[in-house]
């Protein structure tokens, strides 16, 4: 899940968050700065993160033409709360799903609705993450919903898919954030597609956003960093088919393309380890 946009001070630095208002945990900032997990605490993330997994799978297989964004936001809260766990954007700064679920030139923070009718040939992305004995999981995936969507959508979905392996393939202790970032947007730039900047991965564990901002860009304005093992942090790079710029809604949640073109994201709970990074969030189970 990303910073969310006009609630919080900066969308490229984590912020102190306000109190959660509905089911979840109250979220603050942590004032260790970059936290480095215990053995213990990647134990319990990797729980956290194994639910999350778990629901997002089930969503990639369930998702049809036909269903609601409430539909799976529905799904989403019952599995996670049987699991034993707490949604962790439910409440978050006041959103009131515990997906995210934003819709072809829908960038993030999609509002789920049971108006919101998903049709063949959109471009699905669902963001959702788990709080479990005080740590968190986020991941996010991107969806072609049916056999009918185009070619050049597939193409942004997949390319978004791949930079975000790019990333990973960099993150091992001693290497920077800006390796990170390097990769990422060397691989979305090759294949012609604009990397968003105005939202970066960051820091997890206790709270749902905490330090370090993961940035999928080379950038100057925000802190470089050496990774250290057990890190722990969510890297999500978003990619636009057209111009990078974006701009939020009435509603105050949903991020959409200026230009209309589409957007796809994709992201994972890693633990930073001394030879790479172990993805918590994994679906390969």
């Amino acid at each position: 899940m990303n910073l969310f946009a006009d609630l919080l001070a900066s969308t490229r630095a984590t912020t102190a968050p306000s109190p959660v208002v509905q089911a979840g945990p109250r979220i603050q900032k942590s004032r260790r700065g970059v936290e480095v997990k215990s053995a213990r605490e990647i134990a319990t993330m990797r729980k956290a993160s194994r639910i999350v997994a778990t629901v997002l799978r089930e969503i990639m297989a369930m998702a049809a033409p036909g269903m609601t964004t409430a539909d799976l936001d529905a799904h989403a809260e019952s599995r996670i709360r049987a699991m034993g766990a707490v949604p962790s954007f439910k409440g978050y700064h006041g959103f009131p799903a515990s997906i995210c679920a934003s819709i072809n030139n829908e960038v993030v923070h999609g509002i789920p609705s049971a108006k919101r009718v998903i049709k063949a040939g959109d471009l699905l992305k669902v963001d959702t993450g788990a709080y479990f004995e005080g740590y968190h999981g986020d991941s996010c995936v991107t969806l072609c919903v049916g056999e009918e969507t185009p070619e050049p959508a597939r193409r942004l979905a997949r390319v978004a898919q791949e930079s975000l392996m790019q990333g990973l393939a960099h993150i091992k202790a001693g290497n920077t954030l800006l390796d990170i970032a390097g990769a990422v947007q060397d691989h979305v730039e090759a294949h012609g597609y604009a990397v968003v900047e105005d939202y970066t991965g960051h820091g997890v564990g206790r709270n749902l956003h905490e330090e370090p901002s993961v940035f999928n860009f080379r950038t100057r304005e925000l802190p470089n960093m050496t990774l250290r093992a057990g890190m722990t942090l969510a890297v999500e790079p978003i990619l636009n088919a057209g111009s990078k710029a974006c701009r939020t809604l009435k509603d105050r949640w949903t991020v959409v393309t200026v230009d209309g073109s589409l957007s796809a994201q994709w992201e994972h709970t890693i633990v930073v380890s001394s030879d790479g990074c172990e993805i918590l969030t994994d679906r390969d189970f």
